[in-house]
Formats: C-alpha cells, structure tokens, sequence
C-alpha cells in the first residue's frame, strides 16, 4: 500500500473516511477483497504469498493498514512480511494503542512501516522509522511510502482533494476518482528517497503504472456515525486498466 488519504471524525456523518490505493509487483499473487474463509468477520485483499494483508476492516469495527517506507538500501529480503501487522491486529482484541505498544520490541526486526489501527473509540500511528506511538486527534491525513503527513505531491494535493470532497459529501466513487490520478509531479517536487529518477518520477503518480509494478488496486472505505460501512475496491492490470470491482457493506457490531 503506497497512498492513504483519510478523514478521522473529520465529517458529522462519517467517524472514518479512507481512500487508499495499494501499489506492488504484479507477479505477486494476490487475492482481490472478500471476507476471509478462515476469518469470515474480517474483509479485506489478501497476498497469496505471505498470507497477510495491506487494508482491512471487520464487523467488530476493527481497522488497519500498512504502508512501506521507502529506503532501498536498508531493505533485507528475509525480514517477516509487514501484511502481518496488519492481519494480527484485525483478528486481535488488543486495543490500537496496546497493540502498537506491543510491537516495540518486534518492529525493528521488519523492513520500513508506517502501520495505523483503529477501533470504534481510538485511531493510532506508528512507524518503525520513528519509534513513536500518536493517538490521531480528529483531521484529514496522508501517508505514502514515509511519515504520516510528510507533504510529498500526492499527499499535499491527496489531502486538499479529499477535504474538498467532505466539503460536498464523500462517496465511494468519487474517493475511487481521486485515487484514479496517473500524473506525475514536476521534478522540483519530488522527493528523493534512493531510488533512480526516472523511477520517482512514476511513483509520484497517485496511481501508479509503471514496468510490471503499480496500483493494484484502490479502495475507499466510508464508515457512518452510526456503524455502516461502505467498501469499495477496484482492481487493475499491469497496463492500468481495470479488471474488476468489489462492493460490500456491513453493520458494525453493536
């Protein structure tokens, strides 16, 4: 996952609104959103290769999501797959801030994260690459393959666009239009995180198409004040058209 933008308590009708667009290899195999076979209150994609996830939500009101901090040079290939963070948190009933506290001594031991998790009451942040546990305060955020809220392009103009889209009233589709966004930012903009320039310029794209390597697939997840969620993802090929379309709703356990 290399983009989420998301509103928290940000909008009277919605405690959560979350547009996220998850970016990777294609030859990794991947299973588009569903409720788990062997975790049927849990709904989310699923990689096929380690079994964990980059998004999910389940009917207790439990979410998740992890993004990959970008740094090549510190990347091990034998390091526990990141996914975990997130599926571990789902199917767990740590609060968000004692499973993050739980993490301190595991987390150096994974490649670059920025990992958030929420329940009904709390959303909370943590990267590896900081060492500090944030209770979010009501807002509108952007994380990418850095800190949350370092303003790269697609953050800065990801966040000004969903605060236009509360504004108006946020729906699925039109947070699926805001991740659809193939342009790249100028050259004075980019960051420069190790990687080639040619390669900064394409993943400065909100979504990405690039080589065997891009947006796989985006989601929005809306979730009312009132516990109903909206889960929305589209899926994509490797020359950026789309495959396919997820819809689910589900009532929050009250």
């Amino acid at each position: 996952m290399c983009l989420i933008l998301f509103a928290y308590r940000a909008h009277p009708d919605y405690r959560l609104v979350v547009a996220a667009n998850r970016d990777e290899w294609f030859r990794r195999p991947t299973a588009a959103a569903a409720f788990w076979p062997d975790a049927p209150q849990l709904l989310a994609g699923r990689d096929l290769e380690q079994r964990g996830t980059w998004l999910g939500i389940t009917g207790a009101g439990r979410f998740a999501a992890v993004t990959n901090f970008r740094d090549p040079t510190s990347h091990r290939a034998a390091a526990p797959s990141r996914g975990e963070l997130v599926s571990r948190f789902l199917l767990s009933s740590a609060s968000p801030g004692d499973y993050l506290a739980g993490l301190r001594t595991e987390a150096p031991h994974y490649n670059g994260f920025s990992l958030l998790v929420a329940d009904r009451e709390s959303l909370y942040y943590c990267s590896n690459r900081e060492g500090v546990i944030r209770a979010l305060a009501p807002g509108i955020y952007g994380l990418s393959n850095h800190l949350l809220d370092v303003p790269w392009p697609k953050v800065r103009h990801g966040k000004a666009r969903l605060a236009e889209l509360l504004a108006r009233g946020p729906t699925a589709d039109a947070l699926l239009e805001l991740l659809a966004d193939t342009g790249v930012a100028p050259d004075a903009e980019l960051p420069r995180t190790g990687v080639e320039l040619e390669w900064e310029r394409k993943l400065s794209a909100r979504r990405i198409v690039a080589d065997g390597y891009g947006t796989r697939s985006s989601t929005a997840v809306l979730v009312s004040a009132d516990g109903e969620v909206s889960f929305v993802e589209r899926t994509f090929d490797e020359r950026g058209a789309a495959t396919g379309i997820v819809r689910e709703r589900l009532a929050l356990a009250r």
